[in-house]
């Protein structure tokens, strides 16, 4: 236990405390926001937002612009969902969870491809793409991109992108020396394997309270 202990440390030396202390920040507030999202509590939104903006910064400095990108729009799209999981279907009920429609679907596809396509273009605006995990950070950030827009409107099927793109991430932070940005994405996974398994029995269940 002690040598992986001295592994992931190894991994540090050299890096500016500042950059390891917001990290583990990022890491926790990571953590509450989508242990809150798997509650269906309204709690996810202030929580990712602190972690969201604690990641743009970090990422910057390591150069993963994709996912820097995408950490912006968590933020952008953490108060826009923070508004839409508060509207009321009446009185006494807010926003139930749902399936995708046909027309979401669609609109999925376009918002994947686009992606791609402006994260591509960042990387080659910048000449980033000298790196595998450039390749590799265009790809996760089409799919949280999906998950963020889908778990902010309240549909069932963002946890299926966050399972997807979480496996991705594991090791891509591994290889970046992010070991516990790592560790967060190993937990997402399995939260979010349980998240699909609760949003499910709760869907089309309108919720008296978002804070539970």
């Amino acid at each position: 236990m002690s040598h992986i202990f001295d592994w992931i440390f190894s991994q540090y030396q050299g890096v500016p405390m500042h950059l390891t202390v917001l990290e583990m920040i990022g890491v926790v507030f990571g953590f509450l926001s989508v242990w809150y999202s798997k509650k269906e509590n309204i709690l996810v939104f202030p929580t990712g937002i602190i972690s969201t903006a604690v990641f743009v910064y970090i990422l910057l400095i390591y150069g993963l612009l994709g996912d820097m990108l995408i950490n912006a729009y968590y933020f952008t799209m953490s108060i826009v969902g923070w508004y839409i999981w508060t509207r009321k279907t009446d009185e006494d009920h807010f926003i139930p969870i749902t399936r995708t429609t046909t027309m979401e679907k669609k609109w999925s596809v376009i918002l994947f491809v686009s992606t791609i396509v402006f994260v591509g273009l960042v990387y080659a605006f910048f000449n980033k793409f000298n790196n595998w995990t450039a390749y590799v950070d265009a790809l996760t950030t089409a799919i949280f991109f999906l998950g963020m827009w889908l778990m902010a409107k309240k549909k069932l099927e963002n946890w299926t992108y966050w399972i997807i793109g979480d496996i991705i991430s594991v090791p891509l932070y591994l290889y970046k020396g992010l070991i516990f940005t790592a560790i967060q994405y190993f937990l997402f996974t399995i939260i979010a394997i349980y998240g699909y398994n609760a949003w499910k029995k709760s869907l089309n269940k309108s919720p008296r309270t978002l804070l539970k």
